[in-house]
């Protein structure tokens, strides 16, 4: 049987032979399909803390259930601040302290949409050395991102 004899049998096969030869020749796949990771469900899955909402709103609502603070530690949530360039913040899990200046974050949805970044460099530029103010690596310039990031502050897990 020829396949124009087949697909006049079954039109519904055909267009999901048509269908699938589509999404091979242009390279999709579940994974290119799915929804783009964001930093808040990152965060979340990575540091224990369980906040749900936009990551501005971070700060705010773990005043009464976890510990808040300006100093860096390990598995912290950096919560920064609602921006003009960042209008719904961004939260990131510090992963090692290199000293009183820099850190280390892991983190998703920075420099690439929906991407995951380990170990990426962030560094205080506060004038009062508080982190109140950063610049966090930005990997598609490779090097530090251009502007001054605003923080709230560190939101430490249960645990630590």
């Amino acid at each position: 049987m020829t396949k124009q004899m087949s697909a006049r049998r079954n039109p519904a096969r055909a267009l999901a032979q048509a269908l699938f030869a589509l999404l091979l020749v242009f390279g999709f796949s579940g994974q290119a399909m799915a929804a783009p990771l964001q930093c808040v469900p990152y965060a979340r899955d990575h540091s224990g803390i369980d906040i749900h909402g936009n990551a501005w709103t971070w700060w705010e609502k773990a005043k009464d259930l976890y510990e808040r603070g300006s100093t860096p530690k390990i598995g912290a949530v950096l919560a920064m601040a609602r921006s003009a360039a960042m209008p719904l913040g961004h939260v990131a899990v510090v992963e090692k302290i290199l000293d009183a200046r820099h850190i280390l974050l892991d983190h998703a949805n920075w420099s690439f949409r929906g991407k995951i970044e380990r170990g990426a460099l962030a560094e205080d530029v506060s004038a009062a050395g508080d982190w109140s103010q950063v610049r966090v690596w930005y990997a598609q310039a490779g090097g530090m991102g251009s502007r001054s990031n605003p923080v709230s502050g560190f939101i430490y897990p249960s645990n630590g």
